[in-house]
């Protein structure tokens, strides 16, 4: 093959890619807000029901959907390193709940610190 077949292979392949994964900011964006996850994770009954050990699966795994999406939200102040490292510690603690983990309760809480996040990212 001629470098000019290949190249224009390699062109047309980038491009029918870039058209075949639609991006858009919709897609960008986490399922849950960080108010919706205060509200309904943090101040409501769903992290104290899951470390008690008092949830069913599906309220471990929205627990751990909603840690996820906080993840990815953008904290309203702060450092983003300081973000990332409080809430992987977070999905962490979710995710060894949905996985049984005995210690899941313990890591939830231990992970659940409001002051920690709130005093550098509210």
């Amino acid at each position: 093959m001629s470098r000019k077949l290949i190249a224009a292979a390699t062109v047309l392949s980038l491009v029918i890619g870039f058209v075949a994964l639609p991006v858009s900011a919709e897609d960008a964006k986490p399922k849950y807000t960080t108010k919706d996850v205060m509200k309904k994770a943090m101040k409501g009954p769903l992290l104290k029901k899951v470390a008690g050990g008092e949830a069913s699966d599906d309220e471990k795994k929205e627990l751990y959907e909603m840690l996820v999406a906080l993840g990815q939200n953008t904290p309203k102040k702060g450092d983003a390193e300081s973000w990332k490292k409080l809430t992987d510690e977070l999905v962490k603690a979710g995710k060894s709940a949905v996985d049984g983990a005995a210690d899941a309760g313990e890591k939830l809480e231990k992970a659940a610190n409001c002051k920690a996040c709130h005093t550098p990212h509210k």
